[in-house]
């Protein structure tokens, strides 16, 4: 269970980076980190980011 637990919030702080470099016009994400910290016993937060960029072909 906690496992389980453990990989959604994980997921969905990716799904929240992804989202978030969508709205700022981006289509990819470099250096991606995931961070986790324990705000009160038994309570986790877990972050998710890196460095959105415009990838663009080359010619």
């Amino acid at each position: 269970m906690f496992t389980e637990l453990c990989e959604k919030s994980r997921a969905e702080a990716f799904d929240m980076m992804v989202e978030h470099e969508q709205q700022i016009g981006a289509n990819a994400v470099i250096g991606v980190r995931y961070d986790t910290n324990e705000l009160m016993s038994g309570v986790m937060e877990v972050l998710c980011y890196g460095t959105a960029v415009v990838l663009e072909k080359s010619v």
